[in-house]
């Protein structure tokens, strides 16, 4: 007998149908799995046929049974088809009265039938709404994941026996009842601005990197505070808006990071990987390509410490991410896009010993180990840094102060005005990919919201020439002058504001 049910194939971040084939015919008793399944698929057969053992159903041990995972030209991976593969062989076998044309089922089974936690389901859940699919059966844990997709009914699974029950009409399970997307709230965060002693115009930086989504790179000798700072930067972040919260929930929901019991990502990515990570753990891929860190820290943050301590060839895959905002993966097996538009914060030493330019000690490098230093990190990717700041050794009397800073409370508070203005500034823009920030806008954008008084051109024309800026770096100094605007709540860039992001760029690129 024959049966199919619908499930779905997460591939990168969207979804494709898969149809799941049953056919248990007379013959030489076997258990086959076909249309391109990996090893965790096939190892299905045994936690299929143990789960519907031990959810007492009958197994055609002794017959033929095959199951084909259409179309078979589509690389399936993971254990998700566990539960589709189960109903098919129950249908084909017992014979239910189940009408599995209008629904999608995802889920792993264990060997008593029990569904565990199942990575992908937010994607799912988006395809099958845009798809017209009514139901979804899920894993009860993952119900509140697949809840965030309005226009669903979702049946949350404990386990197989009770759907075999629901099947048959002895025990319904009750749809799970959604609840509206909650905002993003302000976290209790380790670290405050008001504990930062001194560093002022590195606070102000990070402000205007907070409100715009500059990338920003501080420099100065151990101990300064450069990864205090960096750390202490969430606290100033504006919250999340609930398109961004989906996005980013997403991606954590397909690379198996999501938090079990609060299966939401409401607060913006704080990554910080180790210098020693792998180009393919930064930018993402392997055999089935997965987001790498740069698109885990998506409309969030990205700190790496050690700037020149990263490979360099690690460092030359940001590029393009830092550029366009989503990185590109291409393996034999095809070609997957991640959105990877994160704010990067970086930190590095002047020089191998750290006290290159330290007023207070010496430092004992040579030129040309300085030089080396110093070239570990291209121009290229420093040209796509909007702000550069020098981060000096505090001084004791600050250092002891009882007076407590401004705290992060009210910066961002400043950090939210001017994220409302972009947001107003760019909500009538259509383009592919939604621009939310000043570091997002194109050259078509520039012209109309960076416009420049006469004065304003001259000190920009001496600037580029003095300084050999490049087309890149002029069009991102008019990007930060027009976030440090905003966060004046001026709505033309005034000389001030073009002179202040002006400061903010290396002397030599």
């Amino acid at each position: 007998m024959l049966a199919k049910v619908k499930s779905c194939a997460v591939i990168g971040l969207s979804s494709e149908l898969v149809e799941v084939e049953v056919d248990i015919t007379l013959g030489f008793p076997m258990f086959a799995i076909v249309g391109l399944p990996d090893m965790a698929i096939q190892e299905a057969r045994e936690r299929v046929k143990s789960a519907i053992k031990n959810s007492g159903v009958n197994f055609p041990s002794d017959r033929r049974l095959v199951i084909n995972l259409a179309p078979a030209d589509i690389k399936k991976e993971g254990p998700a088809y566990d539960l589709p593969m189960a109903l098919g062989i129950i249908l084909a076998e017992e014979g239910f009265a189940f009408d599995a044309s209008d629904c999608l089922l995802v889920g792993e089974l264990s060997l008593e039938g029990k569904l565990r936690h199942t990575n992908g389901i937010l994607p799912v859940a988006i395809y099958a709404r845009e798809r017209g699919i009514k139901t979804l059966y899920v894993p009860e844990v993952n119900a509140t994941e697949a809840s965030l997709i309005e226009g669903l009914e979702i049946i949350p699974v404990a386990s197989l026996g009770q759907f075999i029950r629901h099947l048959s009409g002895e025990e319904k399970i009750q749809p799970f009842v959604a609840k509206a997307l909650p905002p993003a709230e302000i976290a209790e965060f380790e670290s405050d601005m008001a504990f930062v002693k001194g560093q002022e115009h590195v606070k102000r930086a990070l402000e205007i990197a907070a409100a715009g989504a500059h990338n920003l790179l501080m420099s100065g000798p151990p101990g300064s505070g450069k990864t205090l700072l960096a750390r202490t930067l969430p606290s100033i972040l504006p919250r999340m808006s609930k398109e961004e919260i989906l996005e980013t929930t997403k991606i954590y929901s397909v690379a198996g990071l999501l938090p079990h019991n609060e299966p939401l990502i409401n607060r913006r990515p704080f990554r910080s990987p180790h210098h020693s990570a792998s180009g393919v753990a930064l930018v993402g891929g392997g055999k089935y390509p997965k987001p790498g860190e740069i698109s885990l820290a998506h409309r969030g943050v990205l700190f790496l410490d050690e700037f020149p301590e990263f490979p360099k060839q690690v460092l030359e895959n940001l590029r393009q991410p830092l550029e366009d905002g989503i990185v590109t993966i291409s393996r034999a097996q095809g070609t997957l896009s991640f959105p990877a538009r994160f704010t990067l914060i970086a930190s590095q030493n002047p020089c191998p010993c750290g006290y290159y330019g330290d007023m207070e000690r010496s430092c004992t490098c040579s030129p040309n180990q300085i030089n080396n230093y110093q070239r570990k990190v291209s121009g290229p990717i420093l040209d796509r840094i909007d702000l550069h700041i020098e981060v000096p050794r505090v001084k004791f009397e600050k250092m002891n102060s009882e007076t407590l800073a401004e705290p992060s409370a009210k910066i961002r508070e400043r950090v939210e005005a001017a994220r409302l203005i972009q947001e107003e500034r760019f909500k009538n823009i259509q383009t592919k990919n939604k621009i939310r920030t000043n570091s997002e806008m194109r050259p078509q954008e520039i012209k109309e919201f960076c416009k420049i008084d006469n004065q304003t051109v001259d000190l920009l024309r001496n600037a580029v020439n003095q300084l050999h800026l490049s087309a890149r770096a002029y069009h991102r100094i008019l990007k930060l002058a027009r976030t440090i605007a905003d966060l004046s709540q001026n709505e033309n860039i005034l000389l001030a504001h073009v002179a202040e992001a002006l400061q903010y760029r290396p002397k030599i690129i």
